[in-house]
C-alpha cells in the first residue's frame, strides 16, 4: 500500500501546513490527492502555503507531464548547491500567459485542457477541473481506479469504491467495531483523520458517491452496505426530537444555526470548533464570546454540541 503521513498545525485537511512523504507514492492520482490536502487555502489560520518534505522522491511526479503538462523548470541541486533554483531562462514562456490552448485533433485520444494554476495569485483561487476529449469530443470522468502493490508485491487495480471498502474494513473489521469507535469519539472528525493518515482521504469518495452524505453514512454505506441518510435527513430527525428545549432562546439560536450549517454544507473540523462562530451566519449574531456566554463556559458550549452530535447518530 502506498501512502503518506500528514502532520499539521490544525486538525483538518484545510489547515494542513506540512506533508511528510515517508513511503513510496505509486500513482499520479494518489500523489495529487496527497498534495491536494496542502494546497487548500484556509483564511482563518492564514494558511496560504504548505511545506512538503519528501524522503522517497515522490515529488518527481511534479516533473511528469501527466501532472499538469510539461514542467516549466526541473532543478536537481547537487551537494553544496542552493536549495532555491536559479532564475528561469527568458526563453521559458511566462506562466501567467492566458492564451487558450488549441483544440484537440480528431486523432487525439485524451487531452487535459487546462493550464497549471498560478500559486502566486491571491489566495482564493479555485483549481479548474480538467477537461478530457476523446476524438475531439468532450467526455466526463465517471469513475476512478486505484493501483497499489499488495504485501506480495503484486500490482492490484481496484475501483475507488472497492479500494475504499477494503481499506475501511481493514481498519474496522465489522460495523459494530466502527459504531463503537464513532460513538466513543467526541470529536467525530478524528475518525476521518485516522483513515486519511492511513491513505484513505474521504473527499474523492464523497465526490463520487454524493456530497450530501455525512462521512458517517458514507463509511457505513461503502464499507458495510448500510442504507445512507443525507445530512438533511439527519438534521430533520434532530429537529423532530426537539432536544433544544432545555436551553434558553440565545443558546437555542446558536445550536439551530449550527444544525443548519451541518445540513447545508457539512462541517470540516467539528461542530464544536469555536472558529465557526467567527464566520457567517454566526458573526452576524454576535461575537464568539457573546454566543458562548448563554452556555456558561466554552466547556458548556462543547458539551451542548456533543449532545447534538449524539442525537444526529442516535438511530445508528
Amino acid at each position: 500500500m502506498t501512502t503518506s503521513r500528514l502532520l499539521s498545525t490544525g486538525v483538518d485537511a484545510q489547515t494542513c501546513r506540512l506533508i511528510v512523504l515517508e513511503r513510496e507514492v505509486g500513482s499520479m492520482t494518489e500523489f495529487k490527492q496527497i498534495v491536494g490536502r496542502g494546497t487548500r487555502v484556509h483564511e482563518d489560520t492564514r494558511k496560504y502555503y504548505f511545506t512538503l518534505i519528501d524522503f522517497r522522491r515522490a515529488t518527481n511526479h511534479f516533473a511528469d507531464p501527466d501532472f499538469d503538462g510539461e514542467p516549466v523548470q526541473i532543478y536537481e541541486p547537487g551537494e553544496g548547491d542552493p536549495v532555491v533554483p536559479p532564475e528561469q531562462p527568458e526563453a521559458v514562456q511566462d506562466a501567467t500567459d492566458d492564451s487558450t490552448p488549441p483544440a484537440p485533433a480528431d486523432d487525439e485520444t485524451v487531452v487535459a485542457g487546462y493550464p497549471p494554476p498560478d500559486i502566486s495569485l491571491p489566495p482564493i483561487v479555485a483549481e479548474p477541473r480538467p477537461k478530457y476529449f476523446i476524438k475531439g469530443r468532450p467526455v466526463k470522468v465517471l469513475t476512478e481506479r486505484v493501483e497499489y502493490l499488495d504485501e506480495n508485491g503484486k500490482l492490484v487495480t481496484e475501483s475507488l469504491r472497492d479500494y475504499s471498502r477494503n481499506a475501511i474494513r481493514a481498519h474496522y473489521a465489522s460495523l459494530d467495531a466502527f459504531l463503537r469507535r464513532w460513538k466513543g469519539e467526541a470529536r467525530k472528525e478524528r475518525v476521518m483523520e485516522e483513515l486519511a493518515e492511513e491513505g484513505l482521504p474521504l473527499e474523492p469518495l464523497m465526490e463520487e458517491v454524493g456530497k450530501d452524505l455525512d462521512p458517517f453514512d458514507l463509511i457505513c454505506h461503502i464499507a458495510f452496505d448500510q442504507p445512507p441518510l443525507t445530512r438533511r435527513e439527519r438534521a430533520d430527525q434532530v429537529r423532530k426530537r426537539d432536544i433544544f428545549t432545555k436551553y434558553g432562546p440565545q443558546a437555542r439560536a446558536v445550536l439551530e444555526a449550527l444544525l443548519a450549517k451541518y445540513q447545508d454544507e457539512g462541517v470540516v473540523g467539528g461542530l464544536d470548533n469555536v472558529k465557526l462562530l467567527e464566520i457567517a451566519p454566526f458573526n452576524q449574531m454576535g461575537t464568539p464570546f457573546q454566543l458562548i456566554q448563554p452556555f456558561g463556559t466554552k466547556a458548556g458550549f462543547e458539551k451542548a454540541v456533543h449532545d447534538m452530535q449524539t442525537a444526529l447518530y442516535q438511530e445508528a
